[in-house]
C-alpha cells in the first residue's frame, strides 16, 4: 500500500508538471514577424560583454551590424581578455561603420563578478532609450532587434527576454543543454512572471534582456546584482520589485546560441548557476536531487525490478510506465518547440543522472572548494542573497 501510495504521488506530480508545460507552450508566444509596429522606433543600445570570446565574437558582432532596424548602436566591452578577442574587435572596428564602438573594461572591483561588471560599464557608455544586454556567443537574426523592439512596444514590457535556439553538436551538449527548457517549462508558470507582481515567479535569460533604460538605471541595474551570479534572475525580480512588467518570448527563429563546447564546460558553466540559482540554500539543492531522482530516474529502476520479477502489477510496473510515459512525452514536446536534436529526449533519465551530478558539484565547490569558476575567474559569493 505505501508503494502504491508513492507510485500515484509521483504521477500526480508528472501530471502537474505536464500541465504547466502545456500552459507554458500556449503563454510563449513567438515574436511578432515584423517591426512595423515598432512606433517611432527608439534608439537601441545593443551591449556585448566580452572575455576571452575569440572563437565567437566576430559571427555575434556581424550578425549585429547586419540588424535591419534603423537606429541603434552596438558597444562591445573587452573584459581584460588574454586571447585574440580585443584583435578581433580592433579589426571588425575598423571595417565597419560608426555604429560599432569598442572599448577596454576597468579592472574588477572587489565584490563584483565579472560579466556584472562589464555589463555596469556598457550601460554607463550607452545613450539608447532601449538597452539590450546580450551575450558574446550569440547570433541574431537580421530582424531580430525590430521585432523584438515591436515585441517590448506592444506589450508594454519593461524588460523582454527570449529564449534562443541553444545549438548542440558533441554528445554531452545534446545530452545535457536541453535540460535548460525542460527545468523552464515544466516548473514555472510563465504566465505568472508575466502577470503577477511577486518575484518567486521570475524567468530571464541573460543571453538576450532588453530593457526600457529608466527602469534598468531606477532599479540600479547590474550594480544591483554585482554578487549574483545568476544575475539575470535577479535583474528581473529587480524590475518586478520596481513595479515593471516581464516578458518572456520564443525566440528561437530569432537568436542562437552556443553555450558551451566542452564536457569541461558544460560542468563548469552549470555549476556555476546551479546552486546559485537555489540561493545557496543547501535544503533546497538536496531537494531537488531528491526529487528529481524520485521523478524522473528511479521509476526506470522499479520497471528493471518489475521485468527482473515477471511482477507486471499496478504499483511496481504500471505505475513506473505512466511516470516514464508522462516524462518522456513532456521531454519530446520540449524538443519540438525549442527544436532540440532528435531522439534524445529518449535519453531523459541520464540527462536526469547529470543534472544531479552537476548538482551535487556546484554544491562541492562552493561549499567545500574555491567556488564557482569561469573564464579564469573564482567566486565566493555564497551567502549574499540569504
Amino acid at each position: 500500500m505505501l508503494l502504491f501510495t508513492y507510485q500515484i504521488l509521483v504521477l500526480i506530480s508528472l501530471g502537474v508538471f505536464a500541465g504547466i508545460l502545456l500552459f507554458n507552450l500556449a503563454e510563449l508566444s513567438r515574436l511578432p514577424e515584423t517591426s512595423e509596429h515598432a512606433g517611432d522606433r527608439p534608439f537601441v543600445s545593443v551591449l556585448v560583454p566580452a572575455r576571452n570570446e575569440e572563437r565567437a565574437i566576430e559571427a555575434c558582432v556581424r550578425s549585429l551590424l547586419r540588424q535591419d532596424y534603423p537606429r541603434y548602436e552596438v558597444i562591445v566591452l573587452d573584459d581584460a581578455s588574454d586571447d585574440g578577442t580585443w584583435e578581433l574587435l580592433r579589426r571588425l572596428q575598423q571595417a565597419s561603420d560608426e555604429r560599432l564602438r569598442i572599448v577596454r573594461g576597468l579592472p574588477l572591483p572587489e565584490g563584483w563578478h565579472g560579466k556584472a561588471w562589464a555589463c555596469r560599464q556598457l550601460a554607463d557608455a550607452a545613450s539608447g532609450e532601449l538597452l539590450l544586454f546580450t551575450d558574446a556567443d550569440t547570433r541574431h537574426e537580421p530582424a531580430t532587434l525590430g521585432r523584438s523592439v515591436a515585441a517590448l512596444q506592444a506589450s508594454g514590457s519593461d524588460l523582454l527576454t527570449l529564449t534562443p535556439y541553444q545549438e548542440t553538436e558533441g554528445f554531452w551538449e545534446k545530452l545535457v543543454i536541453p535540460l535548460v527548457y525542460f527545468i523552464l517549462m515544466c516548473y514555472l508558470p510563465l504566465r505568472l512572471v508575466r502577470t503577477s507582481p511577486k518575484t518567486a515567479f521570475c524567468s530571464a535569460i541573460g543571453q538576450f534582456m532588453l530593457f526600457r533604460r529608466d527602469i534598468y538605471f531606477r532599479t540600479g541595474g547590474h550594480s544591483s546584482v554585482k554578487a549574483d551570479i545568476v544575475e539575470d534572475v535577479w535583474l528581473c525580480r529587480s524590475v518586478k520589485k520596481a513595479g515593471g512588467h516581464v516578458r518572456v518570448f520564443n525566440g528561437t527563429d530569432a537568436l542562437s546560441c552556443r553555450m558551451y563546447r566542452t564536457p569541461a564546460e558544460i560542468v563548469r558553466g552549470f555549476s556555476k548557476n546551479l546552486f546559485a540559482g537555489l540561493g545557496y540554500h543547501s535544503g533546497a539543492l538536496f531537494t531537488l536531487v531528491a526529487l528529481t531522482l524520485a521523478f524522473h530516474v528511479l521509476p526506470y529502476g522499479f520497471l528493471v525490478t518489475a521485468l527482473c520479477k515477471g511482477d507486471f502489477g499496478i504499483a511496481l510496473f504500471q505505475l513506473p510506465f505512466l511516470q516514464v510515459t508522462l516524462a518522456l512525452g513532456c521531454r519530446a514536446l520540449i524538443a519540438r518547440t525549442f527544436r532540440q536534436p532528435a531522439g534524445f529526449w529518449l535519453l531523459h533519465a541520464f540527462s536526469q543522472l547529470a543534472l544531479v551530478a552537476i548538482a551535487l558539484n556546484s554544491f562541492a565547490i562552493v561549499r567545500f572548494g574555491k567556488g564557482p569558476q569561469w573564464k579564469g575567474r573564482n567566486y565566493r559569493f555564497a551567502g549574499s542573497r540569504q
